[in-house]
């Protein structure tokens, strides 16, 4: 655990002592124990010990129909989302069922309680403004909303009230986890009642923050404009990764605003310089800030979710302010510079004005990814040359000239990258992309992204 962050517990001893003894066993001897992720139990098959990065088998034994009832005996009950959990912990167990919904599968997840998780956007979450975090499963969305409520409710002394649905926040059992602070939490008794109890708990206990975990569907989000039309602070999860995937999905727009088609009057379109039907945002967003978890350790923070909408649907790629934890715990944030990026998007690709789509040849594709994700680029990995507007060599490949007679036949431009580096791809890629230098702070970070020792440190799981 790093140096800025405290475990406060795992109650890992107490999940372990719900599996089979001979699952445990094989645990123990895990030498990564500490950052276990979850256990895999599947009927048929070996159980299976899931990290950061890597899966490890735990011995030749199979799991078989015995196993999984000595685990399912000891829990509590499956809701109807098909998740249980262990009383006073934060450890979750869901199951997969086969079509007579008997028991086939489980996965017992490691619920931890982290302090420190939320100092890169502690600022924000004092405010008072309502916050939106998006991000893949398991990236730390839970584990943040568990300490921002310790944080509201005892530092700042807040009446803070959680909308538990899955008790996945504050844990299995009546009595809430410490980790929550002196937050009160409201349990959802189906999922499907999730909305019912948010507008209930604004009408029944005066809430001045209430957190929500997994807004998923159009009732929540109603639900969630109510609360915030009552002036009270929203904190929140859901589905997706970017803003972007908001904007476009129409059960959940609402929570950024909305998306209506507007006819504009001839004048009002020649000054815009658009067509007369447009898309605007309907209504003033739910959140004020929506910050997506790029990773543990870096976020894309959008400060101002109505601004960034209107930008989005007048055809600009938002730039949102990026933060990040280096391996000493300090924050460094850094404004990206992709401000007209569709014109230099016309530059590189002649009609097409979306997204840029290069396929790399040598070139590490988690690499890439990784960083077209940290630099927010309109880019797209293809594994097909013929829908390439860009190909990427590896320099130490140029002499390869089948796969460059290739590209030219095409005539698709080709591009360099002197080592498989998070820190020469960038380079190339701004190349590539025609933008500004880095800025030393910028350049400072990728190169650090590139630290073996500080890769290393950010292996460890959030929840």
């Amino acid at each position: 655990m790093e140096v800025f962050e405290k475990l406060l517990t795992d109650n890992l001893d107490e999940l372990l002592a719900h599996l089979p003894d001979w699952v445990t066993e094989a645990l123990n001897k895990e030498e990564r124990l500490s950052e276990l992720i979850e256990v895999v139990l599947d009927l048929g098959r070996e159980a299976e010990a899931r990290y950061p990065g890597s899966i490890a088998f735990l011995g030749e034994r199979l799991v078989s129909q015995e196993d999984l009832e000595h685990v399912t005996k000891t829990i509590g009950n499956f809701g109807d989302d098909n998740r249980a959990g262990i009383e006073r912990t934060l450890h979750r167990i869901s199951c997969i069922r086969n079509r007579k919904g008997k028991i086939v599968g489980l996965t017992c997840r490691v619920g931890r309680a982290i302090q420190g998780t939320i100092d890169i956007v502690r600022d924000l979450v004092e405010s008072g403004r309502s916050i939106l975090f998006m991000g893949r499963p398991g990236v730390g969305k839970t584990t943040k909303l568990r300490e921002m409520a310790r944080i509201l409710s005892d530092d700042l002394h807040k009446r803070v009230v959680i909308i538990d649905t899955s008790n996945e926040i504050a844990g299995d059992g009546d009595i809430p986890h410490p980790a929550i602070g002196r937050s009160r939490r409201m349990q959802v008794r189906t999922p499907a009642e999730q909305h019912a109890v948010m507008i209930e708990a604004v009408e029944n206990h005066m809430p001045e923050v209430i957190i929500i975990d997994e807004i998923s569907t159009e009732a929540e989000a109603d639900a969630a404009r109510t609360i915030a039309e009552r002036g009270v602070q929203l904190i929140g999860t859901a589905h997706g990764n970017s803003i972007e995937n908001l904007i476009l999905n129409p059960s959940l727009n609402d929570l950024v605003g909305g998306i209506e088609s507007v006819t504009l009057g001839d004048e009002e379109a020649k000054r815009r310089g658009t067509q007369k039907s447009v898309l605007e945002r309907k209504s003033p967003p739910t959140f004020d800030i929506a910050i997506e978890i790029q990773d543990r350790y870096q976020l894309a923070i959008h400060i101002d979710v109505a601004d960034v909408v209107d930008q989005y649907l007048r055809g600009k790629m938002p730039a949102p302010e990026i933060r990040m934890i280096d391996e000493h715990g300090k924050v460094k944030k850094i404004k990206e510079q992709n401000a007209d990026m569709q014109r230099h998007m016309v530059n590189v690709t002649g009609e097409r004005e979306s997204e840029l789509h290069i396929y790399p040849y040598a070139v590490s594709r988690s690499q890439l990814e990784r960083v077209i994700k940290t630099m927010r680029l309109p880019v797209r990995i293809t594994k097909n040359l013929d829908e390439a507007d860009v190909l990427v060599l590896l320099s130490s490949y140029k002499k390869h000239r089948k796969i460059i007679d290739a590209a030219e036949a095409r005539q698709l431009p080709v591009h360099m990258v002197r080592a498989n580096t998070i820190y020469q791809i960038q380079k190339a890629l701004r190349t590539i992309m025609q933008l500004d230098a880095p800025s030393e702070e910028e350049e400072e970070m990728f190169r650090e992204m590139d630290d073996p020792d500080f890769a290393l440190k950010m292996m460890h799981p959030d929840f």
